[in-house]
């Protein structure tokens, strides 16, 4: 077994933990009404998780399906011979890496859009003597 074999099995294999997670923050998104993994900014959930869950539900349903279609495509064909050409592995893993790296940035923009930048003015510093008479 060379190294590329291994790196090769051992991303393929990666899939299927990060499927699953997606599919689990989507369920508990959906059908749980669990809005604590959505939108997070810093481990922080927005004053309204509600009003983005659907947003994050679909973010993880279309990451998730996705990397189910990869995963099926790549199984099918190697134990049947069934599921159209051939998934070449500059194929499967360039889709698969930019389905990761897409979800990521969508879930970066969704919590950047729940959680509003605020601008804190900023007063006059107090002086020394000032603070030394408080």
């Amino acid at each position: 077994m060379t190294i590329s074999v291994a790196i090769t099995w051992i991303l393929f294999l990666a899939l299927f933990p990060i499927t699953f997670f997606w599919m689990r923050r989507a369920w508990r998104i959906v059908f749980k009404r669990d809005f604590s993994e959505v939108a997070l900014k810093r481990g922080e959930a927005p004053p309204n998780p509600e009003k983005y869950a659907p947003y994050a539900a679909a973010i993880n349903l279309i990451g998730a399906g996705i990397i189910i279609f990869i995963v099926g495509w790549v199984v099918l064909y190697i134990a049947f011979g069934v599921g159209g050409t051939a998934p070449d592995y500059e194929t499967w893993s360039a889709v698969a890496g930019s389905t990761i790296w897409c979800k990521f940035f969508a879930d970066f923009i969704l919590s950047r859009q729940a959680h509003p930048m605020v601008i804190k003015k900023r007063g006059k510093p107090a002086s020394a003597a000032e603070k030394q008479g408080q």
